[in-house]
């Protein structure tokens, strides 16, 4: 199974085009994921969707907007609680995750094979088979 990232953008028009994957491919749902990270003192936050093959290929998609949404407890931003909702609305939850920031890795391919990692580890996406 391959699993890869597909980099939508950083999170402001294209979680737009997130929620919209979610509704156009609901039935090919596997997990969504909220990740945050902190980079000069500041929370950041990774919207992501992985979606289950299609047919008998061998390719999963993960779909991401990443690092662009200001993260705060107190007050979430409306781009992640569009998310959040489009995730409820057909029935799921979300899976937020503390990981390392993409800065902290001298590419990004490094840094979503750190992020399929974690996923497998937790069981969020299946095993490579």
């Amino acid at each position: 199974m391959i699993q890869q990232f597909i980099e939508l953008g950083k999170g402001f028009g294209d979680v737009f085009e997130l929620c919209e994957l979610i509704e156009t491919n609901k039935h090919r749902y596997c997990n969504a994921f909220i990740l945050t990270s902190e980079v000069n003192g500041k929370s950041v936050v990774s919207l992501a969707v992985a979606f289950n093959a299609v047919g008998d290929t061998k390719f999963m998609p993960l779909y991401i907007c990443r690092e662009g949404i200001s993260h705060s407890q107190t007050k979430p931003s409306k781009r992640v609680q569009l998310f959040e909702n489009k995730i409820s609305e057909i029935g799921r939850k979300v899976n937020t995750l503390e990981v390392k920031h993409s800065s902290e890795f001298a590419e990004s391919t490094l840094y979503y094979q750190y992020l399929i990692g974690i996923m497998r580890l937790h069981h969020y996406i299946p095993s490579m088979y």
